[in-house]
């Protein structure tokens, strides 16, 4: 990796910075919004690059060319407020020393999973992020050019919690609760898990702000089967720490730290507790956009109504399912436009 810290200075200058000015609690003219998962399997384009170049996703990933191109695919077809890079959250697994792949029709492939602590003694412990994920860091840099300023680019990693969920139940999903089990019988060996996990991920954020990412979304995907206790003592921890060594090591390299964002409960308590003073991001269930199109606008509405069009950044609750209809896509973004703008006229 040699070019994303020289070329960082020459990047085009920013057109549409809404996104950046809600995440700063600055006064916006409408909701921004941009989406989980708004590049993939539900674009007809994707499906036709996969096919052209027949390679798999982690190829793609991979291939700072390729993750690139797809990274551009959803800002060419909708009217985004942010572009989030093409990769995925198991790269850092990966560089820990676990084959990872995505197989078609069976989902995330694990080579081991860890079964005891014992098989801790397996991970590549010293791995350098820096140096094996310089391809995302160079996808990064490319992006940003390629998007010319249309709008920020976010970069993101797992959270420590939902990498250790993944690296030992072998995904999101799993008959028996073995990841939680691991915190009440080996307490002592998912904290060092956890805390490796932490390290490698405040890295990798690191690594890809240098690169060219304007914003930072840390997903932590399997934190509500936790629990209160259980988060409280195995997740939100590590996530404070990420964000705190994140910001500091910028600093470090004088370099201005970026907004970072994590997800997600219903919005009337979120707003609630946050109170005004702290941005939102969220949180439209994405089984809405299946949806006819008066029935998925009111939604929209709905839920600008709820959190307010200051400090907030409109998303969906989780990702674009893969057989979600783009058009359905085109009308929430353009919903939460025209509602947004129609309420902060009337306000």
């Amino acid at each position: 990796m040699t070019t994303q810290l020289t070329l960082t200075e020459a990047f085009p200058p920013l057109t549409n910075d809404l996104i950046l000015r809600a995440a700063r609690g600055e006064k916006t003219e409408r909701v921004p919004v941009w989406l989980m998962r708004q590049a993939g399997r539900y674009l007809p384009e994707y499906g036709e690059f996969k096919a052209k170049h027949n390679v798999g996703f982690f190829d793609m990933v991979k291939t700072p060319s390729m993750a690139c191109e797809i990274t551009l695919q959803p800002i060419r077809r909708f009217n985004l407020d942010a572009a989030i890079i093409f990769s995925d959250i198991l790269v850092i697994p990966q560089v820990l020393g676990m084959g990872v792949d995505v197989v078609e029709g069976k989902g995330v492939i694990f080579d081991f999973l860890l079964e005891t602590p014992e098989d801790l003694k397996k991970l590549y412990k010293d791995a350098n992020v820096c140096t094996d994920l310089s391809y995302v860091f160079d996808a990064i840099t490319m992006t940003r050019h390629a998007l010319n300023g249309q709008c920020p680019l976010f970069g993101f990693s797992g959270a420590p919690w939902t990498l250790m969920k993944f690296m030992i139940d072998g995904g999101s999903h799993s008959p028996l609760p073995k990841a939680r089990k691991w915190l009440v019988t080996y307490p002592n060996e998912s904290r060092e898990l956890l805390q490796l996990l932490c390290e490698k991920v405040v890295d990798y954020l690191v690594g890809q702000v240098k690169a060219g990412a304007q914003l930072l979304q840390v997903f932590d995907s399997c934190a509500g089967e936790l629990g209160p206790d259980k988060f409280a003592e195995f997740s939100l921890p590590y996530l404070k720490d990420i964000a705190y060594r994140t910001k500091e090591k910028l600093l470090e390299a004088h370099i201005e730290p970026v907004p970072m964002m994590i997800e997600n409960m219903p919005a009337n308590p979120k707003r609630r507790i946050a109170g005004k003073h702290v941005t939102l991001q969220g949180n439209f269930d994405p089984c809405l956009l299946y949806s006819q199109e008066n029935e998925l606008k009111n939604a929209v509405k709905t839920m600008i109504k709820r959190f307010g069009t200051q400090r907030y950044i409109a998303n969906l609750g989780h990702g674009v399912h893969k057989d979600v209809n783009p058009d359905n896509v085109g009308l929430f973004v353009d919903a939460v436009h025209m509602y947004s703008e129609e309420i902060n006229a009337s306000s």
